[in-house]
C-alpha cells in the first residue's frame, strides 16, 4: 500500500479516447458487434488479476470465519454493482443480510437515481461505514472504475487508520484507490466503446470480480455441497422445485417425498441431513 500523495501520475485508461469513432453513423448490427468485440477482452483482463483477487479473498475468508463481515463501498455504477452482489448473497447462500453489505454514495436513493456530487464527499463514506459499527474484524472493498472517487478513497483511508483490511476493484493501474488499498485488484480493460462510459467494460469486469469474490468466499465457508446451493432461501416456486430436485438426486427419493422433506425442514441441507440421520 502506498501513500495517496505518491505516484499520482497514473494513466487513466478508462478516460482514454475510444478505438471507434462516428458511432452515430454505425448500423445497429455494427454497434452490437463492436460492443461485443470489446466485451470479449474483459474476461482475459480479469484472468490477469486472479493473483490479486486470490490475495484479497484469502483475507476475506479468514475474517468471515472469525465472525467478521464484508463491505463493498462505491459510487454510481460501481456502488450499484456492490449492492447487487451483497443483496444476492442471502438468497443464494442462506447467509444473513448483514454478512455482506453494499454501500453506495448518496444512500439507497442512488441505486435508482444519480445523486449529485455524492461521490465527491470525503467524509460520508466513513460515516456510512460507522452506521454499521465497522471494526477491525471486517473487510472493506472499495469499488471505483477510475480509481479516483473521493467517497471511496477517504473511506478506505479511514479504514487503514483503524486497522481494517482494505481492498479495491479498479480499472486503472496504480490509481489513488489502489494506493490506499492493502489488497488492490486492478482489471485493466482499456478505453471504453463510448469514451469514458465505465459502466461498460469496467462495469462488466467489476461484476465478474464480485462474482468470484463472493462465490469463492461462500464456498470456503461451506455454503455449497458438491456444486449445489443447499443453503439457498426458498423464496419462490422455482427455487422450491430446484431444492426438491436437489434432494431427489442426493438421497434417491420421489419428488413428493423430497417436497415433503423440504417443507418440513425448510432447507435443502437440513432436509438431506435429517433424512440421512433417520435412515
Amino acid at each position: 500500500m502506498q501513500n495517496l500523495n505518491q505516484n499520482m501520475d497514473f494513466i487513466k485508461t478508462t478516460e482514454q479516447d475510444s478505438k471507434y469513432n462516428h458511432l452515430e453513423k454505425m448500423s445497429i448490427k455494427d454497434l452490437l458487434q463492436n460492443i461485443n468485440k470489446e466485451d470479449q477482452t474483459v474476461p482475459n483482463a480479469v484472468k490477469k488479476a486472479i493473483p490479486q483477487i486470490e490475495l484479497l479473498v484469502s483475507q476475506i475468508v479468514i475474517k468471515l470465519k472469525e465472525g467478521g463481515r464484508l463491505f463493498y463501498i462505491g459510487a454510481g455504477t460501481s456502488g450499484r454493482l456492490g449492492v447487487v452482489d451483497a443483496s444476492e448473497c442471502p438468497p443464494t447462500f442462506g447467509v444473513s443480510y448483514d454478512l455482506v453489505i453494499g454501500l453506495i454514495a448518496g444512500g439507497d436513493k442512488a441505486i435508482r437515481e444519480a445523486v449529485e456530487f455524492a461521490e465527491d464527499s470525503k467524509t460520508q463514506g466513513w460515516e456510512d461505514l460507522k452506521q454499521h459499527n465497522i471494526s477491525d474484524k471486517d473487510v472493506v472493498i472499495g469499488i471505483a472504475a477510475s480509481g479516483t472517487t473521493p467517497y471511496v478513497i477517504a473511506a478506505l483511508t479511514q479504514c487503514n487508520e483503524n486497522n481494517i483490511i482494505t481492498g479495491c476493484i479498479t480499472s486503472n493501474h496504480n490509481s489513488p484507490v489502489s494506493q490506499v488499498s492493502k489488497y488492490p485488484i486492478e482489471v485493466i480493460v482499456g478505453p471504453e466503446f463510448v469514451t469514458g462510459s465505465s459502466r461498460m467494460k469496467a462495469g462488466t469486469a467489476q461484476k465478474l470480480v464480485l462474482n468470484m469474490i463472493s462465490t469463492t468466499a461462500m464456498i470456503q465457508l461451506g455454503k455449497i455441497k458438491g456444486n449445489k446451493m443447499v443453503d439457498m432461501q426458498l423464496s419462490n416456486d422455482k427455487l422450491v422445485d430446484r431444492g426438491t430436485k436437489m434432494i431427489m438426486s442426493e438421497i434417491n427419493v420421489s419428488y413428493s417425498e423430497a417436497e415433503n422433506l423440504l417443507k418440513t425442514h425448510k432447507n435443502v441441507r437440513n432436509a438431506i441431513t435429517n433424512y440421512n440421520n433417520e435412515n
